[in-house]
């Protein structure tokens, strides 16, 4: 404290010593008191300037206090997406880039890195310095399903990255190519019991939260699957809606402009209640699956070293950018409820997940080779 305060302090008050008082002033009040003499003056001075710095001094100590809850960025920041453009995770990042760059002062890229259902793009931020420049934007089956599935990842979730906020999230929904003649789960259950050969069926990956989905569905209705895995949501729509693949599992808020343009047949949603884009098809609990459930989260994730105060600066930003109300209707339009949450709720959700999805994982004997 002494540092901080001791230039505005002076360092010694040199006056001669009077031997008399200084001379009597008069004032308009019509009572007299004698004038200060220079070795007075001078004591009062070294006070007042004392407790001037005594008053200064907290100040100036919560300087750096203040400097590190207001971090900021010193280059451009880039959102990671480890998936190809047009997924859902993708559609996340690129909806809140314009408010983040206003946000943080510095330019905000997106930059896709797909590969092994988001395992490479997730190794790859989980080895970066934790400095707050590169924010890794997940899907929950990349978190809470592939270190289950794989036998070596490369990232441990818990023990290599640091949650900041839940950004969104988004019931899986099956979904069926137009030309498919079902339009009811009994039906599509139906169907599925006739293909001798196995249903085949599109997911964006093996080990993502659409085929535990769509892998639950099979177990209830005691139908043999085929998994077809894609490298992302959007091919495996585009798989769909080409006839390559007849059937998915699919988050609803990628597939929302398909499914409304009828590109898309909707039979079900695996969430806790019906969607804007398809408000006529029930949820699996309404057809008679109550415990059917397969909901997809994208959260922001930084590399585990990142220091909290950074974390936690990034966190402020992020929920200003995803409640602004232009994300959250563009959002919404495609089926996505903006979460925007603290970074324990992250926490505890992932937490969640992964014991969740450990039993599917068994029960279906989902492995990556």
């Amino acid at each position: 404290m002494r540092q901080d305060v001791a230039p505005l302090v002076p360092q010694r008050v040199q006056h001669r010593a009077h031997a008399s008082r200084g001379p009597v002033e008069r004032h308009d009040a019509g009572w007299s008191r004698p004038r200060p003499s220079r070795s007075s003056r001078g004591r009062e001075t070294a006070v007042i300037r004392r407790r001037d710095a005594l008053a200064l001094a907290p100040a100036l100590l919560a300087r750096p206090a203040a400097a590190q809850g207001s971090w900021a960025p010193s280059r451009p920041v880039t959102l990671l997406v480890p998936f190809p453009p047009g997924g859902a995770t993708d559609l996340c990042a690129r909806a809140v880039q314009p408010g983040l760059t206003g946000l943080l002062g510095q330019p905000v890229v997106v930059e896709n890195r797909p590969g092994a259902t988001g395992v490479t793009g997730t190794r790859y931020v989980a080895g970066l310095p934790g400095d707050g420049h590169v924010l890794l934007f997940n899907a929950s089956g990349t978190m809470t399903i592939q270190p289950l599935v794989m036998a070596r990842p490369g990232f441990d979730p818990v023990r290599d990255l640091k949650a900041v906020t839940l950004a969104m999230s988004a019931p899986n929904v099956v979904a069926v190519h137009p030309g498919l003649p079902v339009r009811t789960v009994g039906e599509l259950q139906e169907w599925m019991l006739a293909q001798r050969d196995g249903v085949s069926f599109a997911s964006s990956g093996v080990g993502s939260s659409e085929q535990l989905g769509m892998e639950l569905l099979l177990l209830r209705t005691g139908a043999r699957g085929v998994h077809v895995p894609f490298p992302g949501g959007a091919p495996a729509i585009t798989a769909v809606m080409s006839g390559q693949v007849p059937v998915t599992m699919v988050n609803s808020g990628t597939a929302g402009p398909q499914i409304a343009a009828g590109q898309l047949r909707a039979i079900a949603v695996a969430g806790p209640r019906r969607i804007t884009v398809a408000p006529d098809v029930p949820t699996l609990a309404e057809a008679g699956y109550p415990d059917l459930f397969s909901v997809s989260w994208t959260g922001v994730f930084l590399p585990a070293s990142t220091p909290d105060p950074i974390a936690d600066r990034l966190n402020t930003v992020l929920v200003a950018a995803l409640r602004a109300p232009e994300v959250v209707e563009r959002l919404a339009r495609i089926g996505f409820t903006v979460e925007a949450s603290s970074r324990e709720d992250l926490t505890r959700l992932a937490a969640t997940d992964l014991a969740r999805w450990r039993g599917v994982v068994r029960d279906a004997q989902i492995k990556v080779n």
